[in-house]
């Protein structure tokens, strides 16, 4: 059994590796209750549970408005701004980001084509401010139509955020910023639904659910009050 586990996953991310043999041991116990008393699961040995158990998944940080407000005006280089900014404002992940042309930029939309859901195209919505910087930052580079506007490679996207989030002595990722787009919209007023359809292009909204961060005691109570005073 692990052999054969161990080939259907060469290469797989540890969730699916855990699913499938999450699955695999459910059909033997389903064969054992249903068919054959007498057979015992080959998934139930110690070694295959240590090895497919889940992981426990790491709490992230959500980074506070001003946090971001400050790490994005301590940004002088305009392209790392906007690279910022794409992400924290417009909830966009850092590939999508990297892949935008001068000809998918609409005023304050920006379109994704062959986007990670699957879909044909998704539109990103962005505030007039950036709209506006990254209009000025297209013009000023004098960037082609068919051309990515941002003309990095992923790990320069990455080190750009990293020290970003350095300067102001935060530990930061790309996926911090999208996280915080949703939460800090969320903790806004904003309707889930926004959140999820509009924000972070989700198709459900357990998905969203996984991105906003733990309400604190102090949040919560605030929340009650300004609901019932």
């Amino acid at each position: 059994m692990l052999d054969f586990l161990t080939r259907i996953n060469a290469n797989a991310k540890h969730n699916t590796k855990h699913l499938r043999y999450t699955l695999l041991k459910t059909f033997f116990n389903f064969v054992k209750n249903n068919i054959d008393e007498t057979i015992s699961n080959p998934c139930e040995t110690p070694m295959l549970k240590k090895l497919f158990r889940t992981k426990k998944s790491t709490p992230w940080t959500i980074l506070e408005k001003e946090t971001v407000d400050e790490m994005i005006f301590k940004t002088a280089n305009p392209r790392d701004r906007i690279l910022l900014e794409l992400m924290a404002r417009g909830g966009m992940r850092i590939g999508e980001v990297l892949k935008i042309c001068k000809h998918d930029v609409d005023n304050r939309k920006i379109i994704l084509h062959e986007p990670k859901s699957g879909k044909e195209v998704e539109t990103v919505f962005i505030p007039m401010k950036i709209a506006d910087r990254l209009k000025d930052y297209i013009r000023n580079m004098d960037i082609p139509g068919n051309e990515p506007i941002f003309s990095i490679k992923y790990s320069a996207a990455r080190l750009a955020v990293k020290k970003a989030g350095e300067r102001i002595g935060v530990k930061l990722n790309p996926h911090d910023l999208r996280r915080h787009a949703a939460t800090y919209a969320s903790r806004s007023g904003t309707p889930i639904e926004i959140v999820s359809k509009v924000i972070l292009r989700h198709s459900n909204l357990s998905t969203t659910q996984r991105y906003l961060g733990k309400v604190s005691d102090a949040e919560a109570l605030h929340w009650i009050e300004n609901l019932y005073s």
